[in-house]
């Protein structure tokens, strides 16, 4: 891999945004919509996949771009390129509440897979691309899909998750069981697979699903507290559906509603 070497500095708590510095030709890609800012002699240009495989003519871009249709991504990523003769800098910010992650494929055997919306941001030369699983019962219920992202590389990526990230290090045979939305990433060697919830009282009136990730070491695997789509949901039976009702929850909107036959 020839990948980009980038610094950066991560700014804030709960709504995180990274901050990249660029030196002169250096380049980072970047998720369609994920860019807040940039300084002078920044040279934004969108392109088709990844643009790993710029070389490969017009097949390879539309293959790229191909496999990130496959995992409900754009079409198109964003590269911001550094064309002046000093260092510059380029945020891009987390889509909603959580942590962003930095990643250093160097350090992590040149490849991690992770959920398919949790790519942010990464040096020039990583690689977007998709991940299959090889057992049917992941594809079906996986919470997250049959099929996830993986970068690979030797230089930075950043991923963003919800909530709190707590990483932890498997060691052979080791097994830890968690929620399939909490899974964020994993290292290469981690076994992946689904189990069924035992007992049936537990699986129908739980409030947890039928299923959890089973994740078998070695490795490391990133775990978030609040899945986005168990954040979604929330927001969603907390909105007032009727119009924007006002005074939501309260004795007097109660009384309101059953004045007006609700």
């Amino acid at each position: 891999m020839n990948n980009h070497e980038i610094d950066y500095k991560i700014y804030g708590d709960d709504m995180q945004f990274v901050e990249v510095e660029l030196d002169p030709n250096e380049t980072v890609i970047a998720e369609a919509g994920s860019f807040m800012m940039m300084e002078d002699d920044i040279k934004m240009e969108t392109i088709f996949g990844d643009g790993s495989n710029s070389g490969g003519g017009l097949m390879g871009k539309l293959f790229s771009a191909g496999k990130r249709v496959l995992t409900g991504e754009s079409l198109f990523m964003t590269t911001f390129t550094n064309v002046g003769s000093s260092k510059r800098h380029v945020s891009f910010a987390s889509p909603y509440p959580g942590k962003i992650i930095p990643m250093d494929l160097s350090e992590l055997g040149g490849k991690i897979i992770c959920q398919k919306d949790a790519f942010l941001a990464a040096a020039k030369g990583v690689q977007v691309g998709i991940e299959f699983q090889r057992k049917i019962g992941v594809g079906f219920f996986g919470g997250e899909g049959f099929i996830m992202q993986k970068l690979e590389g030797d230089g930075m990526a950043f991923i963003h998750a919800g909530g709190t990230i707590m990483k932890k290090d498997l060691l052979p045979g080791q097994t830890l069981r968690v929620d399939t939305g909490c899974l964020v990433a994993m290292t290469r060697d981690v076994d992946y697979s689904i189990e069924f919830v035992k007992g049936i009282k537990t699986a129908l009136f739980g409030g947890e699903g039928l299923f959890f990730a089973t994740l078998r070491g070695p490795g490391s695997v990133w775990i978030q507290s609040l899945p986005f789509s168990r954040l979604a949901s929330r927001v969603f039976a907390a909105a007032p559906h009727r119009g924007g009702a006002k005074d939501e929850g309260s004795i007097a909107r109660g009384i309101f509603d059953m004045f007006n036959g609700d």
